[in-house]
């Protein structure tokens, strides 16, 4: 039997665009809009309306914490203009998780901005960050006496790179000078935030915050022993699994170190170019690993290490994001299943993981996927909004409630 602290914190997680439907003032939505996507969000899951139903599904299931993220344009829509409804509506989101005694773990920025501030240059330009952070300290003035965690960005590397390397997001750039700068930015925000936060806290006697980020690490694996793939393995591990964290220990900004991981990227280069040695993987199948509907590499193993690899900072470690689409549940479950072992081993090798929110909650729009890849414990049917608990769930409620495997 495997056993977990008693206080560990079990759940799972959304984000605002991809459940609460018509986000209409964000810059995705108006991509969408333009046909820019595949798919447009439209009503989503309709979790604006329907969250109650959808928390008290997760009370059944023995989640003790939720993370969900509060929709900047929702709060301010237009520049410099507050929506009084949409703070209140997620008081009634915070009140309702904890009538349940669900934990919140509340994200800031989930990839969506203001289409205003989108139109002005959003994170390419260093002076609007003044926006977001007039965003942070209204939220958290809000909510300070109702949340311990919070997270100020999600996936920063993963926004700057898709959004204006890849160019598979809205705005659809491919630059590296910009995505460099995109992501100095967050960087920046982050320590700003960082510090609001805890400002606040400080000055209205609250117990103090827990206050990170959620990291996307990839499990970074060389597929055959070449100088060229030992160096893109390195620069790979430095630059997206280790640079942000890093930078901002050295601020001071981290109380714990949130991560969301997914599975592996096998490294195969051809050649020198700086974006083969940053992106390129093995397109030979070599090292088959089961994946899930997306084509990813199902690697528990990597977390682990990654796990292991984060021990040198000592600091606590959240699991923010940990799950698979899929139509097969048994292999959902086999995927749970094995990465909690696999957190529990590096946990009895000293690193202090102080819980695990899978994603996600319930189906949802899957950014420029659209609504096809399948994440969710709870099924929806997109005709009618239909909430469909998988077995999966079900058997993740029992090592939610005895915290064993």
């Amino acid at each position: 039997m495997t056993n977990f602290p008693h206080d560990f914190l079990w759940g799972a997680a959304t984000s605002a665009h991809q459940v609460e439907g018509d986000n209409v003032h964000n810059d995705w939505w108006a991509a969408e809009q333009k046909g820019a996507l595949k798919e447009a969000s439209g009503q989503a899951c309709r979790h604006y309306e329907l969250f109650a139903q959808d928390f008290a599904i997760a009370g059944e299931l023995n989640h003790n914490c939720h993370r969900f993220s509060i929709e900047w344009s929702r709060i301010e829509p237009v520049q410099g203009i507050f929506d009084k409804d949409a703070i209140e509506h997620y008081h009634r989101v915070i009140a309702d998780l904890r009538s349940r005694r669900i934990q919140p773990v509340v994200t800031l920025l989930h990839f969506t901005n203001p289409a205003w501030f989108a139109q002005k240059g959003g994170w390419t330009k260093f002076k609007l960050k003044k926006y977001f952070l007039r965003f942070v300290e209204t939220v958290v003035e809000e909510y300070a006496g109702e949340v311990k965690f919070w997270i100020t960005i999600n996936e920063p590397l993963v926004y700057s790179s898709h959004a204006y390397l890849l160019g598979a997001w809205p705005p659809k750039k491919n630059s590296l000078f910009q995505t460099a700068k995109v992501t100095l930015n967050l960087a920046q925000a982050h320590v700003k935030a960082y510090r609001i936060i805890h400002k606040i806290y400080q000055n209205r006697s609250l117990a103090r915050p827990c206050v990170s980020i959620a990291a996307n690490l990839q499990a970074f694996e060389i597929c055959q022993p070449t100088i060229r793939n030992k160096i893109a393995f390195y620069l790979r591990h430095k630059l997206y699994n280790l640079y942000f964290i890093k930078r901002l220990l050295k601020k001071h900004t981290l109380d714990y170190i949130g991560i969301n991981y997914y599975g592996r990227n096998l490294v195969h280069v051809e050649d020198w170019s700086l974006r083969s040695l940053l992106l390129a993987t093995c397109k030979h199948d070599h090292h088959r690993l089961r994946k899930n509907s997306l084509g990813w590499d199902i690697y528990p193993e990597g977390l682990y290490k990654l796990l292991l690899a984060l021990k040198k900072y000592n600091l606590p470690v959240m699991i923010t994001e940990n799950g698979i689409c899929t139509e097969n549940d048994d292999l959902r479950w086999d995927y749970i299943h094995e990465h909690l072992l696999a957190i529990h081993k590096a946990m009895q090798e000293g690193v202090k993981v102080i819980g695990y929110i899978y994603w996600s909650l319930i189906d949802n729009f899957e950014w420029a996927e659209g609504f096809a890849p399948r994440f969710g414990l709870v099924g929806i049917d997109y005709q009618n909004q239909q909430r469909i608990i998988r077995q999966s769930a079900r058997k993740l409620a029992e090592v939610f409630k005895s915290s064993e495997i």
